[in-house]
């Protein structure tokens, strides 16, 4: 390739060893990433080369960290990715105040604003006729003691997650799931209690396990053009409190109305980059319907590269070498795993998906983004082994 370039990733998760691995398995490159904790999957990569700083998800010093290492490679393009809420909002609002080769390929910090703001987002999918839960939007200044808004069992999350994660308290989690509305007004007085002053959201519970659950990536170009959508089937997903509801199976399939509705709402409003949304089939009215959206590419992207629809070249022919793309809704078959293959067969328990699950076993059509035969050095294989095997205990404390 002509055109010089280097990833610059910021987080330590699985999301940064998958983008890293998406431009390692394209490119042959090494990924460069910031993260705040020296733990962690990126440590001790061969694909990455990680740095910690507890202060990089800071204004100031994710400024400077993005600086410095722009002037240190000059001479390429600096492809800036974030793989966290509060980092992707952070590289959206300093877009003008980068060094000229640094590419940040996210929206306008506004309009990223309003669509993390899930009370803002359902506003957005009401107009554009996008199904999402029965919604009540409390607000701190009504009180604790207002009168149930429908039935329960509910599901409790902040409209704001980037600001709730930075008031931590003991009985924190990422969604909370209750039965009844004093349960609820319990939350509530611990949510504001901690300080968070924004707003908290409050749904009906839609039944059913985690196969219910759909995840739906995709990628706009610099136009504003859906040019990749990939739908995966949740198998599986973490029941750990702060795991809640991060992806631990996911099946690629492919619904053309569904992406349909998806592809009509960025396009309307102009949406560039990766998005990705957490969507949930209720079984009551047939409808799916959506919870949120992540203006990035998803902490499980990998199910959309070992699909066949690598994450880095796209944005690499989007924004480095300025090549039209052609609309692939991906429709192949892949599995995408984080948990060993006991957990995975004794917690998803259809017969019907665990065929499929085998069928897919012995296609070799089964990827898990953290085992990669380049990066599999002795102290990373033991790294890998002790985060898969942690799976064990977690399931069976929690999954209920």
């Amino acid at each position: 390739m002509d055109k010089k370039f280097v990833p610059l990733l910021f987080a330590g998760d699985i999301n940064v060893c998958s983008v890293a691995r998406a431009f390692h398995e394209q490119y042959g490159i090494v990924s460069s990433a910031y993260g705040k904790y020296p733990t962690g999957p990126c440590m001790d990569s061969k694909i990455i080369d990680y740095k910690a700083n507890e202060k990089a998800d800071e204004q100031d010093t994710f400024l400077r960290l993005v600086t410095d290492f722009a002037e240190a490679h000059k001479d390429e393009t600096v492809l800036l990715i974030g793989c966290g809420d509060s980092y992707v909002q952070l590289a959206s609002r300093n877009k003008d105040n980068f060094p000229e080769n640094v590419i940040a390929p996210y929206i306008d910090v506004d309009l990223m604003n309003d669509l993390i703001h899930k009370e803002k987002f359902y506003a957005m999918c009401e107009k554009a006729g996008v199904d999402y839960p029965t919604t009540y939007v409390h607000k701190k200044e009504m009180g604790l003691y207002v009168e149930a808004p429908f039935e329960g069992p509910y599901i409790v999350k902040p409209s704001n997650g980037i600001e709730y994660w930075r008031h931590p308290y003991p009985t924190q989690k990422k969604v909370y799931k209750e039965d009844t509305w004093q349960d609820v007004q319990c939350v509530l007085g611990d949510i504001y209690g901690s300080g968070y002053e924004d707003s908290v959201i409050i749904q009906n519970f839609i039944p059913g396990d985690d196969t219910y659950m759909r995840v739906l990536t995709n990628y706009s170009d610099k136009h504003g053009k859906v040019k990749m959508m990939c739908l995966g089937h949740v198998l599986l997903e973490e029941h750990t409190p702060h795991g809640l509801g991060n992806h631990a199976v996911i099946i690629t399939e492919h619904n053309e109305e569904l992406q349909r509705q998806f592809k009509t709402l960025l396009e309307n409003i102009g949406y560039t980059g990766f998005s990705n949304f957490d969507i949930k089939y209720d079984q009551r009215d047939g409808k799916f319907k959506v919870f949120e959206i992540n203006t990035r590419q998803g902490r499980s992207n990998y199910y959309v590269t070992g699909a066949g629809a690598n994450i880095a070249k796209l944005l690499v022919d989007d924004y480095i070498l300025d090549r039209p793309l052609e609309f692939k809704a991906v429709e192949n078959e892949h599995m995408f795993t984080v948990v060993p293959k006991k957990v995975a067969f004794t917690y998803i328990r259809p017969e019907e998906y665990q065929k499929k699950m085998r069928q897919l076993y012995a296609e070799g059509k089964v990827s898990n983004p953290l085992i990669y035969k380049p990066d599999r050095s002795l102290i990373r294989r033991l790294r890998v082994f002790k985060n898969m095997h942690r799976h064990h205990a977690a399931f069976k404390k929690y999954y209920k």
